[in-house]
């Protein structure tokens, strides 16, 4: 690979990583709407299941953020940026339980997609230690996705 295509694939990682970044502040919020405003017979269950995640959207918001500006980047740090940068979508906030869960697998299943494509423009950068950031973030979306989908009965 020549240093110009390596360049690009570092931009690129760069902006793969801040979109990343973007995701995690909507989910952060998201997770909070649902962790508040769920209802019904699973409540104590998903209460505590969206404090989890929220928990965790911020750990990796502030490990993608502090790699991109190790890497000479400039993490998204504005809500509306975010917003508009971002694959997920924020919160409705009239969900039901059932749908907050559903809308959570879904956003799941989209950014698995996308670390995988940052993790092949990771390899393409040659650069192993965001690579394998990428990789720890995606194996855990699997594992939440499964056990989200095994609540609803999938």
């Amino acid at each position: 690979m020549s240093t110009m295509e390596r360049m690009q694939a570092k931009e690129q990682l760069n902006e793969a990583v801040n979109k990343q970044i973007a995701n995690w502040f909507v989910l952060y919020v998201k997770f909070y709407n649902f962790h508040w405003y769920v209802k019904g017979s699973q409540f104590f269950t998903l209460h505590t299941k969206f404090e989890e995640l929220y928990t965790e959207a911020g750990l990796h918001i502030d490990t993608l953020a502090e790699r991109l500006l190790s890497l000479g980047g400039r993490p998204v740090a504005a809500m509306s940026a975010c917003l508009e940068l971002s694959s997920v979508r924020d919160a409705a906030g009239s969900e039901t339980a059932e749908e907050m869960v559903r809308s959570t697998v879904n956003d799941f299943r989209t950014l698995t997609g996308e670390l995988k494509v940052a993790m092949r423009l990771a390899e393409a950068a040659d650069d192993e230690t965001t690579g394998d950031m990428l990789l720890g973030i995606h194996s855990s979306l699997e594992k939440h996705a499964w056990m989200l989908e095994a609540f609803l009965g999938r």
